[in-house]
């Protein structure tokens, strides 16, 4: 018989607190167990194993991610929604970092698919004030890896110089600012 109040949600909340604190290379099913004060084999009566368990976990983390940036950037556009969308996804690597990783990392499934596309609208719709629509995939693809580089490099302590970091990221935005707003001249020429 479950333990009273424990479900899968409850699992998954306690498994994403774990990974944020002690990385996701530590995520196991025992330690997970022991931080809710149940035997290991007991979770399998909410999940089935550690790879549902990690999956889980990346449907949530891509949820919590996409909704951290929907929040960042609704009702200003161009550069203040750029801003806002960056300073966003820097915060969620920043206050969650193993679930930041998940998030990047992906899982498997339709509802993590739509859960990643539902990331991707996000940020379409942040860059909408420069012209940047869902056809525009090689300018929201620049954004993304400009915006994911900066943070991965910053959470796994890649910037040791004694310059600010926030100074570089002011830089980082002013320069996907200037990018975005030249006029896209369409296609480059085969070369």
């Amino acid at each position: 018989m479950p333990r009273a109040g424990l479900d899968a949600d409850v699992v998954v909340r306690r498994a994403a607190e774990l990974v944020d604190a002690e990385g996701v290379a530590s995520l196991t099913l025992s330690r997970v167990a022991a931080a809710l004060g149940v035997a290991a084999p007991s979770l399998y009566k909410h999940v089935g194993g550690l790879g549902d368990l990690t999956d889980r976990l990346a449907l949530a983390a891509t949820r919590a991610f996409g909704d951290a940036l929907a929040r960042s950037s609704r009702g200003v556009s161009s550069r203040d929604a750029l801003a806002a969308l960056a300073a966003a996804y820097r915060g969620f690597a920043r206050e969650r970092p193993g679930m930041y990783e998940l998030a990047q990392r992906g899982g498997t499934g339709p509802e993590w698919e739509q859960a990643a596309a539902e990331v991707v609208d996000e940020i379409t719709r942040a860059l909408a004030g420069y012209g940047a629509g869902a056809a525009d995939v090689h300018r929201i693809r620049y954004v993304r890896s400009a915006l994911h580089g900066f943070t991965d490099l910053e959470r796994v302590g890649g910037f040791r110089q004694p310059e600010s970091v926030d100074e570089t990221f002011a830089r980082l935005v002013d320069a996907l600012d200037a990018e975005l707003s030249r006029p896209v001249d369409g296609e480059r020429a085969a070369k």
